[in-house]
């Protein structure tokens, strides 16, 4: 479905994470996880990227969120102000969830965690009977897309529990501190052997993550992921899409 959205609320997440939000349109609806085309422009100027929506369906509006990378899309991104109009098209993408597991295990680097804030919203509004732990990562405690979202969100489920590790910590930082690796998700996550887990990031993480899952003794199947392609191999900080 592609349709005209106007910005309602543009959000500073972190010195370099933005989020738009625009007005949902009357019938449109869409799965927690799934994701959509933002374009600007027409014809042959037209630049389109796919976002995930960081808004759950729950929610009274539509939201995306974009890490500022310093290329065109990015800048494009930065300089919307409430009131612009923008092409939407979407919604796209299987991976989703809407609680139909009672345990699920969420693991999340940067810009990844994106998805999963939707489905966590979901399951918060929706008080939904699933246990829910997320393992979420990022290089330093001041750029950390969503933290004063999810630990209010964590409060108010009693069936969520959210852990952040930092890979570059300052003295400061009290809380988990290196990459993901299966030791963590054995201390961290009850039950983790018995989880469905959904992995979201850019793609040499979610790749890595996945191989980590099965060589702990996951099966395949209980692992689904969503990477963000646009991610260059050689410095996963610059995300193109997602």
């Amino acid at each position: 479905m592609k349709f005209l959205s106007r910005a309602v609320k543009v959000i500073k997440r972190t010195k370099s994470v933005k989020s738009i939000r625009f007005e949902k349109p009357e019938h449109f609806s869409y799965l927690p996880g799934q994701w959509t085309f933002l374009i600007f422009g027409d014809g042959p100027e037209r630049i389109m990227k796919p976002l995930s929506f960081s808004s759950s369906p729950t929610e009274d509006h539509l939201e995306v969120t974009k890490k500022l990378t310093g290329l065109r899309f990015s800048e494009l991104i930065d300089d919307l102000e409430v009131g612009d109009t923008l092409s939407l098209d979407g919604p796209y993408g299987s991976f989703s969830f809407l609680g139909e597991h009672d345990k699920v295990c969420m693991l999340s680097g940067g810009i990844g965690i994106t998805p999963l804030r939707s489905m966590i919203k979901f399951c918060t509004d929706k008080k939904t009977s699933t246990d829910i732990s997320l393992l979420y990562s990022n290089r330093n405690e001041d750029e950390i897309p969503f933290y004063d979202d999810l630990m209010p969100m964590q409060r108010a489920n009693p069936r969520l529990v959210v852990n952040m590790t930092i890979t570059n910590p300052s003295p400061a930082w009290r809380g988990l501190s290196g990459r993901l690796n299966g030791e963590m998700i054995k201390s961290t996550v009850p039950q983790w052997a018995e989880r469905i887990y959904y992995v979201s990031g850019p793609q040499p993480m979610v790749e890595s993550m996945t191989a980590l899952l099965e060589e702990i003794g996951l099966d395949p199947s209980q692992i689904k992921h969503e990477y963000f392609s646009g991610y260059n191999r050689s410095n996963a900080g610059e995300e193109l899409v997602g």
